[in-house]
């Protein structure tokens, strides 16, 4: 980016753009907006892409405009506040000398913005959310994770509604990243042994408000051809190259800290997928002369551990054979022999059989949680086998429930609303339940005109990727009906919008296609479903379930009711949770941890429709939205399947459709907006990330640091 053509009154711009905090400041995305609007768009609201296309005619007007100066100004103020030394926050205000060093956290993805798209779904979401609420906070955190230069796959629809995958480059210079260099200038700052080649280790810095995120890079001229590869993809299928950046991740995500000279206090492993950060850090002990028992005291003290798998299945398991082939030089610097090292990563006896990341994590941390409270009773009773001579109760697993960064996904229209009726600082304040009672006070009318808009801008969005997908690719009218050319912003809309995978239920709803039919085409009470989402590039019955799911759409007999808008990723999904009417979620019970899509659709007022699981067993009361059936699982998957469609389809039919359809004589839904109201209400403060950041400080970092 050359920022040398940026005249010197707005010379700061640059280093905006390359702070992520723009992306949840409405007023710093205003100023972006105001600066250019058509390159704002055309860039996908990417600062830097913008400041790399616009003309110096431009930046001549703009630097003579009294308004866009004093807008500049005062965002330049709120940022310079955001960023500055921390001993005006509420985490300084609250725990003035806990921390003597950041929190590091560990994750395998990260989902700041999608101008920086190395995430692929609601794990990298949390991550992202989690490090935006530390810099609100004030909580000095350093992140870890990878540079994903391919990122997550483009999905596209065949003719035949058969996903198809594809990667793309990211262009380094239009991306809000840095690289990183050693004191001397060298890119390479640290190196992990794999097999027999000594790994070199890059680092790119993210600047995300005051919090640092680190993403590792293994593309150095140094290293040999295959292994530059090794950080290229998110969520590799093949299991050794699986393992190679899981190693590259904990330990050499350790050792770029320490070449870095930051010393953190509290080390937080985000999933199973980090664990070996814990390993290296007793390697460094027992480098010191201390015992691997007495190394392992200490790191397990100052070690956070969050699970976020209900399933066994979903956790990292790697074959012995593996794990020997790249840690026979590794144990013996622990201080341990192969047996005491191979039980580090599994349960049970005499011999192991495979190495297990979560039960290496659970051994390796005394602060372990779980990311509900039914997660938290499916985790320890999973896990119970781990501390046998204990109730079932007790093992010590807790649990803080997911949160969301609420500056991030509120729409700006609710943000102004906000400000007018709740209070001026309202997003300071937002954990505060006693604030959202205000919210009864909004006449419903004027609730209702923002819903409205809030829905037409999602036609419009939806209708703008149609158009863009049409006019480069000519696809077919049929495809462009899937894709929403009939949308009406004007109906009850409903949207299923996550990754498409089996326990998810992504068909549940067509379940009785008569029945669905008579639903979505009803004459005067119509309703229309957007379904969007990808499925694993190596999970075929997935994509079997998506294929589906874009037949029914191309049926003419649906009239266009039903939506699938391809390529889902964070822009399209801050339109939909936004957007919709309805948030549907009909996970097979036990086998969602939490979710969050949910939660980001209630503080738009958009009212869920969920099964009884993850968050929403805790969420919901009867007033905010509808449970889909019973909190108990059915006997065999088939008959949880007929349960819950017939449940769905009952609530759709006497509840939803008649609700939203009951307008008064201004053609407000009254008791709708009622629900929305409660959703807000209830919802909001209790599934912020802040009040999940200020759990983790309480119960998890406090308890880590006071020993």
């Amino acid at each position: 980016m050359n920022l040398t053509r940026v005249p010197e009154r707005i010379g700061r711009l640059g280093e905006l753009a390359n702070n992520l905090w723009w992306s949840w400041n409405d007023q710093a995305r205003k100023l972006f907006r105001a600066l250019d609007y058509p390159i704002w768009k055309e860039s996908g609201h990417n600062p830097v892409k913008q400041l790399s296309w616009i003309s110096p005619e431009r930046l001549a007007q703009v630097v003579a405009d009294p308004a866009f100066l004093s807008l500049y100004d005062s965002v330049m103020a709120a940022y310079d506040e955001a960023t500055s030394p921390l001993d005006h926050t509420w985490c300084h205000a609250n725990y003035p000398n806990l921390f003597s060093g950041p929190v590091a956290y560990f994750s395998m993805e990260y989902a700041i913005h999608n101008s920086l798209p190395i995430y692929a779904g609601g794990l990298g979401v949390l991550a992202g959310d989690i490090c935006k609420e530390a810099s609100d906070i004030g909580l000095p955190m350093v992140a870890v994770g990878f540079m994903y230069p391919q990122g997550y796959f483009h999905q596209h629809i065949s003719a035949t509604g058969w996903q198809e995958e594809e990667n793309s480059e990211l262009n380094f210079s239009e991306a809000p990243i840095s690289q990183v260099r050693s004191p001397g200038g060298d890119i390479a700052l640290a190196r992990v042994r794999l097999g027999d080649i000594d790994l070199a280790l890059g680092a790119w810095h993210v600047n995300v408000g005051s919090t640092d995120i680190y993403l590792l890079d293994t593309h150095l001229e140094e290293n040999p051809e295959p292994y530059r590869q090794l950080s290229a993809r998110l969520y590799v299928s093949d299991r050794e190259l699986r393992l190679q950046q899981e190693i590259v991740l904990g330990i050499g995500g350790v050792r770029v800290l320490r070449a870095l000279d930051i010393n953190p206090a509290v080390w937080h492993a985000n999933e199973g997928h980090t664990a070996f950060m814990t390993l290296e850090r007793v390697r460094e002990k027992v480098a010191t002369g201390m015992s691997f028992a007495e190394a392992q005291q200490e790191v397990r003290q100052t070690t956070v551990f969050t699970t976020h798998t209900p399933v066994m299945a979903g956790h990292d398991i790697f074959a012995i054979e593996l794990v020997e082939k790249y840690f026979q030089s590794y144990w013996g610097q622990l201080g341990i022999d192969r047996r005491a090292f191979l039980e580090l990563g599994w349960q049970g006896s005499p011999e192991p059989q495979s190495y297990n990341m979560t039960i290496l994590a659970l051994k390796m941390a005394d602060q372990r949680n779980a990311v509900s409270q039914l997660h938290g009773q499916v985790t320890r009773k999973m896990w119970h086998g781990l501390w046998p001579d204990i109730a079932e109760e007790q093992v010590p697993i807790s649990q803080v429930t997911n949160g969301i960064h609420v500056p991030s996904w509120v729409a700006p229209e609710l943000n102004h609303l906000m400000a007018n009726y709740l209070s001026e600082n309202w997003l300071t304040r937002h954990d505060d339940p006693h604030l959202w009672e205000k919210i009864m006070e909004i006449p419903d009318w004027v609730l209702w005109a923002v819903c409205q808009r809030l829905r037409r801008k999602l036609v419009g969005a939806i209708r703008e990727r149609m158009r863009s997908r049409w006019l480069e690719d000519n696809v077919p009218w049929t495809h462009m009906l899937v894709m929403g050319a009939l949308l009406d912003p004007e109906v009850l809309t409903v949207a299923f919008a996550r990754r498409f995978t089996e326990y998810k239920r992504p068909a549940l709803i067509l379940h009785d296609i008569k029945r669905l039919k008579q639903i979505v085409t009803s004459k005067w009470h119509p309703v229309q479903i957007i379904f969007a989402g990808k499925s694993h590039p190596a999970d075929l019955a997935s994509k079997n379930l998506l294929q589906q799911v874009y037949k029914i759409a191309a049926d003419r007999e649906f009239q266009g009711r039903i939506v699938f808008v391809e390529d889902y990723d964070m822009h399209l999904a801050r339109y939909l949770v936004q957007g919709v009417d309805v948030w549907l979620n009909v996970p097979r019970r036990r086998q969602e941890a939490s979710g969050s899509s949910g939660m980001k659709a209630a503080l738009n007022g958009v009212l869920n429709l969920s099964v009884l699981d993850g968050w929403w067993r805790e969420g919901y009361n009867a007033g905010n939205g509808w449970a889909v059936g019973s909190s108990d699982a059915a006997a065999s998957p088939e008959e949880e399947d007929e349960s819950d469609a017939g449940a769905l389809y009952r609530l759709l039919e006497d509840e939803i459709v008649p609700l939203y359809y009951d307008r008064d004589v201004h053609g407000v839904p009254c008791r709708w907006v009622a629900m929305i109201k409660e959703t807000m209400r209830s919802l909001v403060p209790a599934f912020s990330a802040r009040r999940m950041m200020k759990d983790y400080i309480e119960k998890l970092y406090r308890p880590a640091l006071q020993r």
